[in-house]
């Protein structure tokens, strides 16, 4: 059996240092299609910008080795999702320096576009010849909203073209207080070799029109991260698969209460020990009749891989399609509003400045 490494401490282990790979074979069909291995890397999130890039690294080579075409990392992997605004005390108080002080550290380590993080994403997609999905704190770093940070959706293709870059809509709760609200400009799937595939953030899944956009996109595959997919995000992510009828890989990733920031105080009623897992995973594989083909990983590293038979999403539709049969469009009038995003793609000629230049949408 294929096996994947899942790096612990400051610096990512070799990959003889390894955690199961949970595999799932391919799905039997009626219907002649083409199949498409994908894997989801369920790691620690690393302290610092550097050592993220470092992880992903060692998540993309193992889950390549294990056959994956597909690979997918949870919401905000780079540099990790802001558990603390959750679990520690005085995180929202006004003007508190040890808030502001593990902020400015996020937004430092956060990934600006075009910068050298996207462009080392983009080359270790290319290098592994993968199509890779990963979550991203993103800062914007020159025009309207510079300084502003973005929970962001970055899809780089096989030959590390950034083919799409979604920001989340509206940030969740207490993520108000770190990130900005998003735009309609990566609402969309995009073509790979792995199949059309789209991708939102977290609660976005339980914004109907946004599945709705991405339903009509078209998508294969959807990629549904979370900071930790617990049980409503497991019943949003099959549901998201039911609906749409396409595959689902529900992203999370696992952060010890001791990684915590050292300048906040856990909240005891949220935390007893810095061993307890703060985030706790539950990455899944969700086929395209809401059934699980991998089920979800709680409190463990490992990279989930299937392969998906993209057949099954025809069968499907058969009784349910929301863009189809199954559509009133003579009842029910819909749009999606995207435009330029300023700041994030052209320099000041307008020019596009990215390395890894954002395609079209296809």
């Amino acid at each position: 059996m294929p096996e994947a490494c899942q790096p612990r401490g400051g610096a990512p282990e070799p990959p003889s240092a390894a955690v199961p790979a949970f595999v799932s074979p391919a799905t039997t069909s009626l219907v002649t299609a083409r199949h498409v291995t994908v894997a989801i890397v369920q790691a620690e999130v690393a302290p610092d910008l550097p050592t993220a890039l470092a992880r992903t690294a060692v998540g993309v080579h193992q889950a390549r080795a294990a056959g994956a075409t597909l690979v997918v990392f949870g919401e905000t992997w780079i540099p990790g999702y802001p558990a603390w605004l959750d679990v520690c005390r005085d995180a929202a108080l006004w003007d508190h320096p040890p808030t502001k002080a593990v902020f400015a550290r996020m937004a430092e380590s956060s990934v600006s576009v075009p910068g050298p993080a996207v462009d080392a994403l983009a080359d270790l997609a290319r290098d592994a010849e993968v199509t890779l999905v990963v979550g991203a704190s993103e800062r914007v770093d020159r025009g309207p909203g510079r300084g502003t940070l973005h929970n962001a959706l970055f899809t780089f293709g096989p030959d590390g073209r950034l083919l799409n870059h979604h920001r989340k809509l509206v940030p969740t709760y207490t993520e108000r207080l770190v990130w900005g609200p998003g735009d309609g400009d990566g609402v969309r799937a995009v073509d790979t070799p792995a199949g059309r595939v789209g991708g939102l953030v977290c609660w976005e899944h339980w914004m109907p029109l946004a599945r709705q956009a991405l339903h009509e996109s078209g998508e294969d595959v959807h990629v549904a991260v979370w900071p930790t997919a617990h049980e409503m995000h497991q019943v949003a992510s099959r549901h998201y698969a039911f609906e749409g009828r396409c595959w689902v890989l529900a992203a999370g990733s696992l952060l010890r209460a001791g990684a915590l920031p050292p300048e906040l105080e856990p909240h005891p009623g949220r935390v007893g020990a810095a061993d307890q897992w703060v985030l706790r995973g539950g990455s899944a594989i969700i086929a395209p009749d809401g059934r699980y083909a991998i089920a979800p990983l709680y409190d463990e590293p490992g990279v989930l891989v299937a392969e998906l038979d993209l057949g099954r999403n025809r069968e499907e539709s058969m009784t349910l399609d929301v863009t189809g049969h199954y559509h009133r469009p003579d009842v029910f009038e819909f749009r999606t509003r995207s435009g330029p995003r300023p700041g994030a793609r052209s320099g000041p000629d307008g020019a596009t400045t990215q390395r890894a230049p954002l395609a079209d949408a296809g």
